[in-house]
């Protein structure tokens, strides 16, 4: 056996010997035998140099495939995008790995092409303590996927050692990764790593583990929730320590440093990271001059920091970039998110010079939490692409809290207290509950099969929220005449893949919408429309998608006498500057009432869950119908 455990058969060399010793004298079959045996150690060292191993010894780590399996407990939904976050994942630890071991050992990532639904409920997972909840995951997925093999199999020697890597849609205690609460008996409470305004992966509440079987040739891994739904600076290092280090039976340097095998999670990307020396030569890697690896340069040197780190409400936000000396940037793209379930919203990049010094995301009109994604590509083909999150804070000191209505995580769900003030924050006591409204008119006469409400189509109502059908031009008629200027903020949620959704507004006598995600061969557009009797296509027009099907999303239109401004969760999307004379309503939208406000659907049911209207100036009036 070699020291990394791999049975080597050396050539056979008795017949040789024997004729040697039948040719030469007994001082010259000495020099023979050192001969051999300096023949016999060359060729064991170089047994040692062919290949990487496990911390013991036991298994070659040449060749390491790790299964990524995205885990879902049976009561909770899949993100729609789970499958972006994975491959994110996977990139960036197969980067890191090349670039670590230069070759001597290769991580290949293999992603199960389909979330894994778990035959048990999230209380039933959560049942015990995080060692408990470890293991009764890997047990299922191993179980199920019958991924690994049994001892007698393991000592056969796989061309590959197997890693069993699972990133959970939960923790093992009820927090809300996004906005970094927990439930308490005081309320919604803080827990991550907040340093310097940046954040860090880590909270007590999430649960993640690894360990590295001997008896069977394997490493399990479990990343919760907290270690990688949310793209925190440090979380591609969770992923790495937890999935491909602990794996293979790395342990924690001592002392500790900022290497991916101990504090590295906490001061920045993997990229920003590295693996001790010490620790790769423990594991069979020998240092050797490469050829410049510019790819691998653009990996290690590209940085995505938001500026300011905490950006107030109303304040310009933008991504302070960091290139190679001699990059030349070809393409940037740059997406934001302000809900976990939301839609990535595309913001547009324009810059002077080989490379841009920041990317601009814009402002918003509350404090958010915001995780943005950045794609570049440079004019010699290398590409890169990272993750980040900040949040936008009224104080510095104090998180945003997630809104009562809408947007709450499951685990906040179920708790009984929401903290102090966050309800008064975000619904002021001037608000009219314009959905409520229209609920008690369609039902006044006592008899719910009677619908005063003037609509098109066949609009349903369930406990208070309203449904729009599937239909081409669907409306309905609100009871209500807005003031001069006002805020409506509409909490809504597609049923169907998305398609036009329409707000009915009124300003200065001029009906007119704002329309969002209006599907054509073109793709999505949003606009405000008619604007001089252009409708979409006009010069407040937005190309990209805005909704996501099945996820709730909240619009906040801002109606001035001087212009109009559109938000979609929490990002400035649409602003316009105008005499309220130039906008106007189209025959195909046309409602009885012209001073009436009205919601739209085109080709989509949607479920409104919310539509309230705050006024900012003059007085609106209840409509009988």
């Amino acid at each position: 056996m070699g020291r990394n455990g791999a049975e080597y058969r050396p050539h056979d060399w008795s017949n040789e010997l024997v004729l040697l010793a039948e040719c030469v004298t007994r001082r010259e079959n000495e020099k023979m035998g050192r001969l051999i045996f300096t023949i016999a150690v060359l060729v064991s060292e170089l047994g040692h140099l062919s290949a990487t191993n496990t911390w013991d010894d036991a298994y070659d780590t040449s060749q390491i495939e790790v299964t990524l399996v995205y885990f879902v407990p049976s009561d909770r939904m899949p993100l729609a995008d789970w499958r972006q976050r994975v491959d994110y994942y996977s990139k960036r630890i197969e980067q890191f790995h090349a670039r670590e071991f230069q070759g001597q050992s290769r991580l290949t990532t293999v992603v199960r092409p389909e979330p894994f639904v778990s035959g048990l409920s999230t209380n039933q997972l959560r049942v015990g303590d995080a060692n408990q909840i470890y293991y009764r995951t890997l047990n299922e997925v191993d179980r199920r996927l019958k991924f690994a093999p049994s001892t007698k199999e393991a000592k056969r020697k796989p061309k590959a050692f197997p890693i069993l890597l699972v990133l959970s849609e939960i923790n093992w205690r009820p927090l809300d990764d996004f906005f970094r609460v927990k439930p308490t008996d005081n309320g919604l409470v803080f827990e991550g790593n907040y340093n310097g305004g940046q954040h860090f992966p880590g909270a007590t509440s999430g649960g993640a583990r690894a360990l590295y079987n001997p008896q069977r040739g394997i490493g399990w891994g479990l990343v919760s929730a907290d270690g990688w739904r949310v793209p925190y600076r440090g979380s591609d290092c969770v992923v790495y320590h937890e999935g491909c280090g602990h794996t293979v039976g790395l342990p924690h340097p001592e002392p500790g440093n900022g290497s991916v095998m101990s504090m590295g999670q906490y001061r920045g990307w993997i990229s920003e990271s590295w693996l001790d020396k010490e620790q790769k030569t423990r594991l069979g890697w020998t240092p050797k001059e490469l050829s410049e690896d510019t790819q691998l340069e653009l990996f290690s040197t590209f940085r995505a920091i938001a500026s300011p780190t905490v950006p107030q409400p109303g304040q310009s936000v933008r991504l302070k970039l960091a290139f190679p000396p001699d990059a030349m940037v070809k393409a940037l793209r740059v997406q934001l998110q302000t809900s976990v379930t939301g839609p990535w919203v595309e913001v547009p990049q324009r810059w002077e010079g080989a490379t841009p010094g920041f990317a601009l995301l814009g402002e918003f009109d509350r404090p958010t939490p915001v995780s943005y994604r950045v794609n570049v590509t440079l004019l010699s083909g290398e590409t890169a692409e990272l993750w980040g999150y900040f949040q936008v804070r009224s104080d510095a000191n104090k998180p945003p809290l997630p809104a009562p209505t809408g947007a709450m995580a499951l685990d906040l769900l179920k708790s009984q207290q929401v903290e102090g003030d966050a309800l008064a924050q975000r619904m002021p006591k001037s608000e009219i509950d314009l959905l409520a409204m229209a609920n008690q008119n369609r039902s006044k006469e006592g008899d719910d099969k009677q619908n005063p409400l003037w609509s098109v189509g066949d609009w349903t109502w369930s406990d208070g929220v309203l449904t729009s059908p599937k239909k081409f031009g669907a409306r309905l008629q609100l009871p209500y005449s807005p003031p001069d200027e006002y805020r409506l903020t509409v909490v809504l949620e597609p049923l169907d893949d998305p398609n036009g959704l329409l707000l009915g507004n009124v300003v200065g006598g001029n009906q007119f919408v704002s329309l969002f995600s209006y599907r054509s061969g073109n793709g999505y557009a949003s606009a405000i429309e008619n604007l001089d009797g252009r409708n979409v296509g006009n010069e407040t027009t937005v190309r990209g998608e805005v909704f996501t099907r099945g996820q709730i999303s909240q619009l906040v239109v801002t109606v001035r006498e001087t212009g109009i401004h559109m938000m979609v969760d929490g990002r400035q999307f649409i602003h316009w500057h105008g005499k309220s004379d130039r906008l106007s309503l189209s025959d195909y939208w046309a409602t009885p009432d012209k001073k009436a406000m009205f919601l739209g659907a085109y080709d989509c049911r949607y479920r409104f869950h919310r539509v309230s209207l705050e006024p900012l100036a003059g007085k609106g009036r209840q409509l009988d119908r």
